[in-house]
């Protein structure tokens, strides 16, 4: 549907989530209980906190499929930046109330055993029955507007990417809105099929694996290439890669599958991507 469609889905998704998280977190602090904080489970250092950081990486991905919407906003230049820096607080403090307002609703270690539903398990404590309701609906939301808004700028990806000779011209198709139609079908697919046959913890580890290599690499490219403050995104740099190595380890020991996965996907993506260029454009 476009631009604006895209945009409404997003206003209405987010707000909606947004308001139904932030009202869970302030149940869980007005009844805040610090002993909560560690019941269930043992006590972690610094590592285990690198670790949990490494390994949910994925939920900060928004933030750079900001930058492939750049020609669909108004004013980039001065609108990217505040909405990048004005969101990445935004979004840490929210990640930092729910998680303390839920943990001290039920505990800690709860919050580990329910896994998928620990939210749930919050609202329940918060509102009984219709607290379940209220957090299954923002979690729909949440993956509703996840979903859009990474198919939205992806897609965009693939059609500049396509666009630049490296992948099949059939990514450029669009529609009469606009919309890189065959490419976002494409991903959605490729997407349904990887939810379907993974576990949602293997994948959001693995995920998240991949977006912090890339985090890396943007950081040292815009090291060579900025006149000015370089040192941020060198700080970007060591940091991404440092979390790349935690959770490599991680993988290795708890989640070896996982891995491999992205290790296969790797080699299909490099040798396999010549030889569907070689077929579809005649290049290579």
């Amino acid at each position: 549907r476009g631009v604006g469609g895209s945009a409404l889905v997003e206003i209405v998704t987010v707000w909606g989530k947004v308001v139904l998280l932030v009202g869970l977190a302030v149940a869980g602090l007005i009844r805040f209980r610090p002993e909560m904080l560690t019941t269930g489970i043992e006590p972690r250092g610094l590592g285990g906190a690198l670790i949990g950081t490494a390994s949910v990486f994925m939920a900060y991905e928004g933030f750079q499929l900001l930058t492939y919407d750049y020609d669909e906003i108004g004013h980039p230049g001065v609108t990217l930046r505040r909405a990048l820096l004005s969101a990445v607080i935004a979004v840490t403090g929210i990640y930092i109330v729910v998680t303390v307002g839920a943990t001290s609703l039920v505990g800690a270690g709860t919050l580990v055993e329910e896994r998928e539903i620990a939210l749930a398990a919050a609202g329940r404590e918060a509102w009984g029955a219709v607290g379940v309701v209220l957090v299954s609906v923002a979690a729909a939301f949440s993956t509703g507007s996840a979903i859009n808004a990474t198919l939205f700028a992806t897609a965009r990806l693939a059609d500049t990417v396509a666009r630049d000779g490296e992948l099949p011209t059939v990514a450029c198709h669009t529609n009469a809105h606009d919309v890189p139609d065959r490419a976002l079908l494409g991903l959605a697919g490729l997407a349904a099929v990887l939810a379907a046959i993974g576990s949602l913890g293997g994948l959001v580890e693995a995920a998240s694996l991949v977006f912090l290599f890339t985090f890396a690499v943007v950081n040292v490219i815009a090291v060579g290439q900025l006149d000015e403050n370089r040192w941020v995104p060198a700080l970007g740099a060591i940091g991404a890669t440092a979390a790349v190595v935690v959770l490599v380890i991680q993988l290795v020991r708890t989640s070896l599958p996982s891995l491999v996965s992205v290790g296969a996907l790797i080699l299909i993506a490099a040798l396999g991507r010549p030889i569907v260029l070689r077929r579809t454009t005649g290049t290579t």
